[in-house]
């Protein structure tokens, strides 16, 4: 099964499903909008059981796991299209997500 690789610049957000496999601790610091953190370890736990969007792009460090990952989930993404974001997360130049920081002045009301 071949899998495709997709620029970061084809990449919209809002209309894919966008599947992060980095660590949840990496994903926490900072995550392309909307993507779903399913880290690689626990990927096969949860493959069969996920609906899957029509359109899913995998994300990973530097764009090398998330091949693996990308062929996992089209083994069980009947009709979504599969691929796989050339470069990964390094690649990203478009906004993230990152949890809300803490002001410094509700840091010193602690």
């Amino acid at each position: 099964m071949t899998v495709t690789e997709i620029d970061p610049d084809e990449v919209s957000p809002e209309r894919v499903d966008i599947i992060d496999i980095r660590d949840t601790d990496d994903f926490r610091e900072g995550h392309i909008p909307h993507a779903a953190n399913i880290p690689l370890g626990d990927l096969e736990d949860v493959v069969d059981d996920r609906d899957w969007g029509d359109e899913v792009v995998v994300a990973c460090y530097v764009g090398q796991t998330s091949k693996q990952a990308a062929r996992l989930i089209d083994a069980y993404a009947d009709d979504a299209t599969v691929a796989s974001m050339a470069g990964g997360y390094e690649s990203w130049d478009g906004p993230l997500e990152r949890p809300e920081s803490r002001s410094p002045s509700s840091a010193d009301d602690d």
